[in-house]
Formats: C-alpha cells, sequence, structure tokens
C-alpha cells in the first residue's frame, strides 16, 4: 500500500484501495474500455467525498494533477465512469435518508439503485417511474440522464428529481434550489465557491443568451452541458440542470431529494408482429395516441437470435423470416386499451401476429421480455459491444434509416440489427465483434464513424439518448460548433478550476486515448 493510500485510509471512514486485483476489477465497465485507476475509494458518507476532493484539489493546485471519476454501478456504456487517477465509488452510500409518504417526498444517497428505491417507497405505495436499469443508481441517473423507455409517458428522471446535493471540486457541498431574484443575488454574494459559481454562471448566460437560445431548440442534442438552457427560468435561478448529463464533471453527487407518484397497476403487455416496418409503423402511430407505458421497436433478427438459443418463441416469430416485432405494455385503463387493440386488429393483414396477454400466453410474454438480454449476452463469436447506443432517430426517417443500415451491414460484413423506443424515437445497434480478433479496434471505430453519419444524415442525434462520454466523443467533439464549445468549456472552468473531475471525458476526451484503451478481451459481465 503507498504512501497516499494510507494517508487517505486515516483521512476518510470508508476505505481506499491500491491493491492491483480492486483496481482491474474497476478498470472496466459496460463499455468497450479498459482503463486502469491508481487508487478506488468507497466514502461512506458526503464527509468522506469533500474530505478527498479537498485533498486532490489541493495537490492539483500544486501542479500534480490526478483525475476524479465516479462510479456507481459500473453500468455505464460510454466509459465516463473509467479513468486514470482516482474512482469514487458511490457503492456504500446505498441508504435511504427520510421519506414524507404525504408529500410523496423521499432524500437518499446517490449510491441507491432504482430496484432498492422502488422497493422502499412500494410500501407506502410509491415509485419513481423510471424504465431503465433496476441497478443502476439514482446518482448515476442523473449523470447520464438517459432517455429510458418510460419516458414517453412519465417524462425521465429530470422530472422527478426536487433537489441535489453535490460535492464541489474543492469540497464544498451545494445543495440546489431555486431562488428568485433577490435570493440568487444574496448567493452571488457570498465568499464561496458556491457564490462564485452563481456569479460567474448568471454573467455567463446573461452574456451568451442568443447562443444559449440556439442550444434550446436543439432537444435531442445531450452533448456538453445543454441543460444550461434550463438553469434560468422565470426570473428565477437553479443550478440543478447542469448536473442532469453532466457524468460526473461538475461535482459529485451525494444525495438526492425526489418526487414520487403512486404505484400503477401491473401492466398489460401486448406482442404485435409484422412482416414490414411499414406496417409496424402504423400500428404504432396509431397506439402512441393511447400513451402506453412502453412502446418498443425490435428487429426480428433479435427474436430468432433468442430462439435459436432455446426461448419458446415460436408462438411470437411464426414462419416469418424478416420483419419487426412491436412490444407495448399499459398501466392504467387496461380494459379499455385491450379493447381499443382488439379493434385494430382488423386493419392489418393476415399475416400480422398479436398476442395479448391472458392467463394462457402470460409465459410466452414473460419469454418475450428476456429475449433483448439473451440476444446482448450470446457470446458465440464475440461481443455485442455498446458502441453506437441510445441515438435519436426522427419517426418519419426511420424507413430511410433501415436502408441506409442495410447498405452499411453489407459493406462491414456485420448484421446490424435495431431495436428502441418508438415512444422517445432512441434506438440502439449491438453488432458482434471479436474483441481478441487483430484489426477489430479499426473495424469497430469504422462502424462507429460510419453509423454516426447515417444518422446525421437522416436527421439524428448521436448523443439523442445518452450524453457523449468517452465513446460518442471520438465523434462529436469534433463536430460541436466552437463558440458552443467554449461555452461548454467556460461551464466546466467555473465549477473545476482545476480540472480534476472527470477531466477526461466528454469535451475533454480524447479520440486517440479511447481507442488506444479498447479491450482486449470478450467480456464476461452480463448485460441483463
Amino acid at each position: 500500500m503507498g504512501k497516499i493510500t494510507k494517508y487517505l485510509n486515516q483521512l476518510i471512514v470508508g476505505n481506499v484501495f491500491d491493491t492491483p486485483e480492486i483496481l482491474e476489477t474497476y478498470a472496466t465497465d459496460r463499455s468497450v474500455l479498459e482503463i486502469k485507476p491508481k487508487f478506488v475509494a468507497f466514502p461512506e458518507s458526503t464527509e468522506d467525498i469533500r474530505k478527498l476532493m479537498r485533498f486532490f484539489n489541493q495537490i492539483a493546485a500544486k501542479e500534480i494533477p490526478v483525475t476524479v471519476n465516479v462510479r456507481g454501478s459500473g453500468l455505464d456504456e460510454g466509459g465516463a465512469d473509467l479513468g486514470t487517477g482516482l474512482i469514487i465509488s458511490t457503492e456504500k452510500l446505498n441508504k435511504m435518508l427520510e421519506i414524507d409518504p404525504r408529500e410523496r417526498l423521499v432524500r437518499v444517497q446517490a449510491g441507491m439503485t432504482l430496484k432498492e428505491l422502488n422497493t422502499a417507497l412500494s410500501v407506502s405505495g410509491l415509485t419513481v417511474p423510471i424504465g431503465g436499469h433496476e441497478n443502476e443508481t439514482i446518482g448515476g441517473l442523473i449523470s447520464n440522464a438517459p432517455v429510458d423507455d418510460y419516458m414517453g409517458k412519465y417524462g425521465g428522471i429530470s422530472k422527478y428529481v426536487e433537489r441535489i446535493e453535490a460535492v464541489l471540486a474543492n469540497g464544498e457541498v451545494l445543495q440546489t434550489m431555486r431562488y428568485r431574484k433577490y435570493a440568487a443575488a444574496k448567493k452571488t454574494a457570498e465568499k464561496s465557491l458556491e457564490g462564485d459559481i452563481y456569479r460567474k454562471i448568471t454573467k455567463l448566460i446573461d452574456k451568451q443568451k442568443r447562443l444559449i437560445s440556439s442550444i434550446s431548440k436543439d432537444e435531442h442534442n445531450n452533448i456538453g452541458y445543454c441543460n444550461i438552457t434550463n438553469v434560468l427560468q422565470k426570473e428565477s435561478w437553479d443550478l440543478k440542470p447542469l448536473f442532469f448529463g453532466a457524468q460526473g464533471t461538475l461535482g459529485i453527487i451525494s444525495e438526492v431529494i425526489l418526487r414520487a407518484i403512486p404505484i400503477s397497476k401491473k401492466p398489460a403487455r401486448t406482442v404485435a408482429t409484422f412482416k414490414t416496418l411499414e406496417q409496424a409503423i402504423e400500428f404504432m402511430d396509431a397506439v402512441s395516441v393511447l400513451r402506453p407505458r412502453e412502446l418498443n421497436l425490435y428487429d426480428l433478427k433479435i427474436v430468432q437470435e433468442a430462439r435459436d438459443s432455446g426461448k419458446n418463441l415460436d408462438g411470437v416469430i411464426r414462419k416469418l423470416e424478416d420483419g419487426f416485432v412491436v412490444y407495448l405494455a399499459f398501466d392504467e385503463r387496461q380494459n379499455y386499451y385491450m379493447k381499443k387493440l382488439t379493434a385494430m386488429r382488423d386493419k392489418f393483414p393476415r399475416n400480422a401476429k398479436f398476442i395479448y396477454e391472458s392467463p394462457e400466453n402470460k409465459l410466452i410474454l414473460n419469454e418475450f421480455e428476456n429475449t433483448l438480454a439473451n440476444y446482448l449476452n450470446n457470446m458465440r463469436g464475440g461481443e455485442r459491444v455498446p458502441v453506437l447506443t441510445d441515438f435519436y432517430l426522427p419517426p418519419e426517417n426511420l424507413e430511410n434509416f433501415l436502408k441506409d443500415l442495410k447498405i452499411l451491414g453489407e459493406k462491414l460484413e456485420l448484421d446490424l440489427a435495431l431495436y428502441g423506443s418508438y415512444s422517445s424515437s432512441v434506438y440502439s445497434l449491438r453488432p458482434k465483434f471479436n474483441l481478441e480478433e487483430e484489426g477489430y479496434n479499426r473495424k469497430m471505430a469504422t462502424f462507429l464513424r460510419a453509423g454516426a453519419y447515417i444518422i446525421d444524415r437522416q436527421e439524428g442525434k448521436l448523443t439523442g439518448g445518452t450524453p457523449e462520454g468517452r465513446v460518442k466523443a471520438v465523434v462529436t467533439n469534433s463536430e460541436i460548433p466552437e463558440p458552443q464549445k467554449a461555452l461548454y468549456d467556460e461551464v466546466k472552468k467555473i465549477f473545476d478550476q482545476n480540472n480534476i473531475l472527470g477531466a477526461d471525458i466528454k469535451l475533454q476526451a480524447s479520440s486517440k486515448f479511447t481507442l488506444t484503451h479498447l479491450r482486449t478481451t470478450n467480456s464476461p459481465r452480463i448485460m441483463l
């Protein structure tokens, strides 16, 4: 154990490690990258995080910079929770601190997972309706602000966060709140980093009104610190929006106050299979007006592969060789919606297959819900790595995108099966690469850039569902307009003068560094 590690262990209640075995464990996440840190810390309180940040900020001021990256459950697909310096894991910060069932408010530590949160809330008949991975932490959901499967109906994580407590780069604690003009003026007068942030952000917004207004029109581009557009609203200021999608680069989220809603009924599910995309889109457009909780689209190839691995899905596929599968679920007024769906059935060709939830077919619907996990974890011949995932496509351009995709798949000899949420227009591609094969990194980089090109060609956004992290930054950092980049760089500098928080991700990510840190072994991690 090195001197710095010993000192840090004396400094905090939690633990700091530099043993090779632990460092190796935290050198990978759900992305295709492998980056080994120098230290991994497991703080047990906000005070522990404050002490760690004070120390690393002080040595950075003496020109000994060590990057600090934050990690929740290690589910990030863009490599934003990896780093060469200190990894702060929020695994120990997983407690529910307060709950007010009457006001439907709950205060939790940032390391609490979505599953843990909703399990605890269910006792009071409440939930936070996020259709993300159940093991994602609340801090991670805020930091990545993903467009989840329930977003079309429930609005996503940003709608349910009331306040955020974050540890700033110098160890100060900031608690977000919407301040009116007078209260905000008092904040700007404070002699602290928080006061400095309010003062400088206020001036920056005033100076860049026109640029910020133009950014607000690009609603599907979750890049940089685009949520600066929501800081000033009706003569009131709140720094909370800046933390959505910031990926831990402005501060380390330690606690969160969330607003919950009453639990809905267990959803009634339907699976519909169509021979053509045109038929599938016609059906999804018709059911969209009914506002289902989920409305997802899958290339039939995904279901076929799961069936070939042993899943009982013959009832979904029938004899179709090509086509698309639509999955939808309603969690309210179920009988009304099911009658509407039954009436729609007669409008579609006889080869369209509909399966409505009933006691007789509940099992096949359960099997179908496991289809995507089966597809993603099929490791025969390689790994389905998340390189081109969570991108936005306008509904009207979906058919043309698939035509471009077919040409790209043939050119690169990749089997490209699209899946995603039609209600939020966010999709993913997960072709298989053998990471142990020589030259796979060049092929993967080509796929990333070519895929990004056809997304842009069809007026989509590569960062439409998640921020850029490291992987998407390979493309986006060279394309962002210089005035916009300068604005975001200034935001980063205001929060983190010594540039230690996630200093090598997002706008500061290096394409060369990212591409040279691609993994060279297929991951054994299961992606459920």
